[in-house]
């Protein structure tokens, strides 16, 4: 199961989710390994708990953030990014979300080297601050619909669910995930995903209290401050729930 749209729409141009989203596929073509070049800057870039627990390579907690594993892995973390990094970008305003996606990013970093902190393996990936933004996400939004579609071996269909039942099954799977696993060895930073988005959450604060806090929730009883999006004449399934 995996989201792919909402119906909050924003009331201004992403212009800083846009450039997120094209900053991480420029690193990704730059950083290919079909080249010598690409490689070895994958390798300069890429985040080593270990050297930074010894101080040393500090600039991968920041650089990590636009490196990828392979074509699926961005293609979900830009996914993540372009459903619910528009609306927070809305709300907080440009630079602040800039600020905000970043501070997510490296808390996420943090809390995975602070989990494994002698391992060698390079983090890489956007997941980390793309939590922070579903955290910021859940917390003003909490009752926005989410389509997220459910595949089934050769049966696909899309769902409507609230935002904190997708938001709230997904950040529960990490934590899981991260008790689960021994020290970080499967391929999985799910410690940098949980304190990503509890991060995304504690950042997004001050923004909710700005709003009214709980008086914020009780206006909109959680739904996106303004009408949703209707898909009319969409081709795509739709379960809804009773």
């Amino acid at each position: 199961m995996f989201p792919i749209r909402d119906h909050n729409p924003s009331s201004r141009r992403p212009w800083i989710t846009w450039a997120l989203i094209a900053a991480n596929l420029v690193l990704y073509l730059a950083t290919l390994p079909s080249t010598e070049a690409g490689g070895q800057l994958w390798a300069a870039l890429a985040l080593y708990p270990l050297a930074v627990a010894n101080g040393e390579w500090l600039g991968g907690l920041v650089t990590h953030m636009f490196l990828h594993a392979g074509l699926l892995h961005l293609g979900g973390n830009m996914l993540f990014l372009w459903i619910f990094g528009d609306n927070l970008e809305d709300q907080m305003g440009r630079l602040p979300f800039l600020g905000f996606y970043l501070g997510a990013g490296l808390a996420a970093a943090v809390a995975q080297i602070a989990a494994d902190p002698l391992s060698p393996i390079p983090m890489v990936g956007a997941s980390g601050a793309i939590a922070g933004v579903m955290g910021g996400y859940l917390l003003m939004f909490p009752r926005a619909k989410v389509d997220v579609l459910a595949i089934f071996i050769i049966f696909f269909k899309v769902f409507t669910l609230p935002a904190w039942v997708m938001l709230g099954a997904w950040f529960g799977l990490q934590m899981l995930g991260g008790l689960a696993s021994a020290s970080g060895q499967g391929g999985v930073a799910y410690w940098a995903h949980a304190g990503g988005f509890a991060a995304g959450v504690l950042l997004a604060a001050p923004l909710f209290l700005r709003r009214g806090g709980p008086a914020f929730w009780a206006r909109t009883h959680g739904h996106p401050p303004h009408p949703d999006t209707v898909y009319d004449g969409s081709r795509i399934p739709c379960v809804t729930r009773h």
